[in-house]
């Protein structure tokens, strides 16, 4: 959900565009907006700003999940619904057997909002400050370094009763550092190369008549992986620094060029 920085409430009311009575309103004057088709390279919105370095290069500042994907890829590319609890899901999901469907904590388990045959897009958002990670995109920031330059990596998941699939464990931070940084164990491999492009936060009180207007470069990964359910709840159990025990709604697919950048062919 990338929830917004406590910064100026003059962002609170976007501007629009003057279109025809009954047309869609979309914000006027902002940067590219998020989430997005990553399938799909078109985009009309060319304000541009230096992406952000590589995430092994900055401070893992917070770890969140969405119910269903916010973006849309090949590999989840069914639709959900509109509103907070819409997105889409995982292809796959109509395939899974009823054990991996069987909920063990017999929906009392301790991340809540989540259940086997489930989707969840999870973000690993990192960030240019000197900052410890913590709850909330707030943690990204400081009052010495106000406007950061983020990263986020992005993973869906398709959740699973199979001890034998992904365990989110791999993916947490538990103190990890690397040469001074706050870093994940691991970033999921194995599910496509990323799409990277330039995008804003998200969540579900954005929309293309509201807009983010915070700048983020953005990494997903196009497939699905299948993810332990029980690794979920163990990560919630356990008290992560980030606070999170429940999985965030969605903020509906940006669809008007004008306020998607266009995506680069990726440079081998």
């Amino acid at each position: 959900m990338l929830r917004p920085l406590l910064l100026a409430a003059s962002f609170a009311g976007a501007l629009t565009l003057g279109l025809p009575a009954g047309a869609m309103e979309i914000c006027q004057g902002y940067g590219p907006q998020t989430p997005r088709d990553i399938a799909s390279a078109a985009g009309a919105n060319h304000r541009v700003w230096t992406p952000a370095p590589a995430s092994a290069q900055l401070n893992l500042c917070n770890i969140h999940t969405h119910t269903n994907a916010e973006h849309k890829g090949p590999g989840f590319s069914v639709f959900a619904g509109s509103g907070e609890h819409g997105g889409y899901r995982c292809n796959a999901t109509d395939t899974l057997t009823p054990a991996e469907l069987e909920d063990p904590a017999h929906g009392h388990g301790a991340f809540h909002g989540v259940k086997p045959g489930d989707t969840v897009e999870v973000h690993w958002v990192f960030s240019s400050c000197d900052v410890s990670p913590g709850q909330g995109l707030g943690a990204c920031l400081s009052e010495q370094c106000a406007n950061p330059t983020l990263r986020v990596e992005s993973q869906v998941f398709l959740v699973v009763n199979d001890p034998a699939a992904l365990d989110f464990a791999d993916f947490a931070y538990a103190g990890n550092t690397v040469g001074g940084l706050a870093q994940p164990r691991a970033l999921p491999a194995g599910t496509g190369d990323p799409v990277v492009f330039l995008g804003s936060t998200t969540g579900p009180k954005y929309t293309e008549a509201a807009c983010s207007p915070l700048q983020v470069t953005w990494s997903v990964r196009p497939q699905c992986a299948k993810l332990d359910i029980g690794s979920l709840n163990r990560w919630a159990e356990a008290g992560n620094v980030f606070k999170e025990d429940h999985s965030h709604g969605v903020r509906q697919l940006v669809t008007a060029p004008a306020l998607l950048a266009p995506i680069a062919a990726p440079t081998n």
